[in-house]
This record gives C-alpha cells, structure tokens and sequence, in this order.
C-alpha cells in the first residue's frame, strides 16, 4: 500500500499544530489540514486572547524547542488566591492561598499570549520538513479501511494516510464520520473574555472569585495587563455584551473591585457559551482524538489546553513507542493504549470542575459557609495545599516522557 503520508491531523489550530511537531520530532510524516488560512491565524496586535500554561505543558514547549522563543513574553504566575465573592460585598475572610516556593520548580504556570504562541506554532510547522501543511482547505469526506485511512478535501484532493487524528474542535467532524457520540450538556453559563490594562501591578498573582453566576479569573499578563475569563449566567452575559466599553467596564469594575486601580479594555471583547462535552470514544479504527474534539470542560480550573497538551504527549509517545516495537502503530490495539491512558485524567478533570460549578455558583447561605469552612481549612493544611498546587501544575499522575 502506498501512503502520502504517516498520519494525516484534521485541525490546525494550537492543538493540531502541536500535534504535528510533537509527531514530526517522533520521526513521523504528518500532513496538517487546516481550515484557516495561515496568514488570517497571525496578528502582531495584542486581542486578549492568552492561555494559562501549567508546568508540565512548559515541559512539552521546551522538548519541541518552542519555550525559548515564547518564555520572554510569558507572565509567570507566582500565586493564586481563591475566593467566594459577590458584586456587592467584598470577597470572603476565608479563602485560599497558593504560592510558587512551596513547590520546588518554580512558577505553577504560565500566560501566554495567543498572538505570541500562534504564530510561533505555524512558523515552525510551515519550516518542518517531516510536515506537509495545508491551509484554506477543509475535510469534506473520510473512509477508513483495514488497510489505510483516506481524507478528502473540499478542493477533491485525496489523501491517504495509516492514521487520522481530529484535533477539530468541540464540532469534530472527524469525531462525528467516526461515528464517535458524545455526552455532555450545557451549563446556562457563558464566558466573557476579554484583556485588560490597569493602573496597579498584579504582581503576577492570578486571582479567582467565585460569583454566584459564574466564577471570575484574572490573570496576570506581561505588564500592567491582565487577562479576564468571567462568567455569568446566559441572560447576564446576553445584556452585558450589549453594551458599550464604558459600560461593561463600569460592571466588570464592580465585579473585581479596586485592588487593579482604573481598568481599560485592551483588545477584544468575547463570549463562549459553556457546555460540557465528552467523546464516548477517544479512538477508533485508524482515528485518535486529541483536545476538544475528545473532550471540553468547564474553564473554572483554565486547564482546557493543558488537558490537550497532555494527550498531545501521551499519544506521540504511545504510537512512537509502538513503532519501534515493530508494531503497526495505526491499529486499534495501540491506539486503545492512549485511550486507557488518558480517558481516566480527563473525565476525572471533567467531574471535578462540573461539581466545583455546581457546589459555587449559587449564592445559598448554607452552601457558602460549608465553601467558607473548606477552603479555611485547606488553607492551614500546607501539605493539602501543596498537593492542590502539584495538581494545578500538572505534575501529578503518569506524566507522558515529553512532560518529564
């Protein structure tokens, strides 16, 4: 049989990307079918879009030679305090407090901005000789056999392949030719994104309230910028995005408090709704999932890349380790490896930020005090708590060799 190409990904975005440099440095041919045109993906101007970025997913950044160039315009994030909250009152007396020198390497994380990781990700895959990447161009069909994998582009262009991996999102299409279901549900929630710049430094302290419509993150960016992931009911978020700059500002304000000094806009306004959603499968015959397109969680805990990350690295490894056993790493058998390995992290993350949203976003007096007691008590527990900013940072469970 004669094949175009190792694996063919489906999705070009910061996963798929990923995907394909972590394969490309396997040894692997790749080609990359991406629906974005290159240049319509690479901005110079700053539009608030940033990602938190734990310690082992830094771990994966610099085994594919990335941190280097990216870790200038990083944030570290040196602390996090966590918090109930409400609009109109002051956060709670009792809270938690996590901070970087109670582990031993370093910063929990990291932001990055998109504008910065983005366009790092495609120079590199447009530069990989071992990376065919397509842009502009979309899957319109997909067949697999005993034998092989076919992808047909919408330009009739076929492309046959011994693996398929969808890195395309909560809306796989890959997923879904795979006859892959999922489950999940929406929240009623949706979040607003957005960047902002601010008269006091953050200090690189991240902090997160929890509101009784949804909880509110900010995080420190490089400079007196921080980045915003706020949460409100459907309605809330439906009139807030209604209004103008002043506006929304003057209620943001009031969500957060003076602590930053004056606040202003710095870059785009977004809102995502939220859902819940996993795939009941994460592989099939010739095909893995990777990221969204296996599973999406609540941004409560801000660990939606970090969770692709790691199956970037689990299932780069699992299909490197089995090519050099001899086996045929596109078979079910492998690729049911990955899934063992990574099916239990996720839903376990899924679970815990779908309770976590239940147990905060309420405003029941009963239920505060029981959130008050628990963090209180967390907070005088430094073994606990370590062991919460270990878990924050990635570096629990079985840690694919790339996160090491």
């Amino acid at each position: 049989m004669d094949y175009d190409t190792d694996i063919a990904i489906v999705g070009g975005g910061l996963n798929g990307a990923m995907m394909g440099l972590a394969l490309a440095e396997a040894g692997f041919t790749v080609t990359l079918i991406d629906s974005q045109t290159a240049k319509s993906q690479q901005s110079p101007q700053f539009d608030g879009r940033s990602y938190s970025l734990a310690i082992a997913s830094v771990r994966l950044l610099q085994a594919l030679g990335l941190w280097e160039t990216l870790a200038p315009n990083a944030q570290p994030i040196l602390e996090i305090k966590v918090a109930d909250g409400r609009a109109y009152s002051n956060p709670s007396p009792y809270f938690l407090h996590f901070d970087h020198h109670e582990i031993e390497e370093g910063p929990m994380g990291h932001m990055v901005e998109d504008r910065h990781l983005r366009p790092l990700l495609q120079q590199r895959v447009q530069s990989a000789s071992q990376i065919n990447y397509r842009t502009g161009v979309s899957l319109s069909d997909m067949t697999i056999t005993d034998t092989h994998a076919q992808v047909m582009l919408d330009t009739q262009e076929i492309i046959t392949a011994r693996l398929v991996i969808g890195a395309d999102g909560r809306q796989s299409q890959t997923a879904e030719r795979a006859g892959i279901k999922r489950t999940g549900w929406r929240y009623g929630q949706t979040s607003l994104v957005c960047a902002l710049s601010h008269d006091t430094p953050h200090q690189g302290i991240a902090c997160q309230y929890f509101m009784p419509p949804g909880p509110l993150a900010i995080l420190p960016l490089k400079g007196n910028r921080s980045s915003i992931v706020w949460t409100e009911s459907d309605a809330n978020a439906v009139t807030i995005m209604a209004m103008d700059d002043k506006e929304y500002l003057a209620v943001l304000q009031h969500r957060i408090g003076d602590y930053l000094g004056k606040i202003e806009l710095a870059g785009a306004r977004y809102s995502y709704p939220l859902d819940l959603t996993i795939a009941q499968n994460y592989v099939a015959a010739r095909l893995a999932l990777v990221g969204d397109a296996a599973h999406g969680v609540h941004p409560i805990a801000g660990q939606g890349l970090n969770l692709g990350l790691r199956d970037i690295a689990a299932l780069s490894e699992v299909l490197s380790d089995a090519r050099q056993r001899g086996e045929d790493f596109s078979s079910l058998a492998v690729l049911l490896r990955y899934q063992e390995w990574r099916r239990f992290d996720t839903t376990a993350l899924a679970v815990a930020t779908d309770t976590v949203n239940r147990l905060f976003s309420n405003d029941s007096s009963f239920l505060r005090s029981l959130r008050d007691l628990g963090m209180g008590a967390i907070n005088r527990l430094p073994a606990l708590r370590r062991s919460f900013i270990r878990e924050a940072a990635g570096l629990t469970g079985d840690l694919p060799r790339l996160m090491q």
